[in-house]
């Protein structure tokens, strides 16, 4: 009975976390940084590169918009992880002459370094 039940509240967990709507006046934020900064459920990064180059980047990944664009200087996108699809958001915005970069977990204390890794590699790539 037990494993029933076990068995039923991961796929409820698993359905929430897929199905769990996102709200852009909550992750559609101005990036409040002036440094790189890392923590425990993602990372920020001040860069200089081009938003149409790191864009496009993002979306090979299959990231998806939230909100925002291109033309804005400012946009959100949704990246989810391959097995359980947790989201992650990551914000881009232009500041000046560069670029701020948030990646941040949506569920859970730790993300275990994910978000800065796929920011990471992303920069690597440009």
């Amino acid at each position: 009975m037990w494993i029933w039940v076990i068995i039923a509240l991961v796929i409820f967990g698993v359905g929430y976390i897929q199905l769990a709507p996102s709200d852009p006046k909550r992750w559609h934020t101005d990036v409040n940084a002036d440094v790189d900064k890392d923590f425990t459920g993602g990372a920020v990064r001040i860069v200089d590169v081009d938003l149409i180059a790191i864009d496009a980047v993002i979306r090979k990944i299959g990231a998806k918009v939230l909100s925002g664009s291109v033309d804005s200087g400012h946009i959100t996108y949704i990246s989810r992880s391959r097995i359980m699809g947790f989201p992650d958001y990551i914000t881009v915005q232009k500041f000046n002459e560069k670029l701020r970069i948030y990646s941040r977990s949506r569920f859970g204390q730790s993300d275990l370094g994910v978000n800065k890794r796929r920011v990471e590699g992303w920069l690597l790539q440009l």
